[in-house]
């Protein structure tokens, strides 16, 4: 299992209108963080603040500076540290890393994907809560 190299799919994936904030979340944007706060409509996340209409990507999803040109496109969070507990819990299981081409994945983890995800619950334990395992 190699470490996240910023590719963007999970998010390029999932940004459209697939993912969720709990209540907490949203209630704690709209008191400290409006400028998240105003991509949500009816507690639900990734709106256009101006026409009401669910964004297709995350509004929040950028592409990094690249030293050279024909490097690949690699991302950044903008609200990293205040990202909805769904991101903060991507990936989760090996075949939801296989199913959505995940570049942490190694052929060896294919191999054997019951160590791969031992190795992946380590790798993420600091991002979930402590009732997942």
């Amino acid at each position: 299992m190699k470490d996240c190299n910023q590719c963007g799919k999970c998010c390029i994936k999932y940004g459209g209108g697939d993912l969720s904030a709990t209540k907490e979340e949203i209630d704690l944007w709209e008191i400290f963080n409006p400028d998240i706060f105003k991509y949500v409509i009816n507690n639900e996340i990734w709106f256009d603040p101006e026409s009401g209409a669910r964004l297709t990507s995350c509004p929040f999803l950028d592409i990094a500076a690249k030293k050279n040109p024909l490097d690949p496109n690699m991302y950044t969070c903008s609200i990293y540290l205040d990202r909805p507990e769904d991101c903060r819990h991507y990936p989760s299981l090996i075949p939801e890393m296989i199913r959505d081409e995940c570049e942490m994945i190694e052929v060896i983890d294919l191999a054997n994907p019951k160590k791969a995800q031992i190795k992946l619950d380590i790798i993420m334990e600091d991002s979930r809560p402590a009732s997942f395992t």
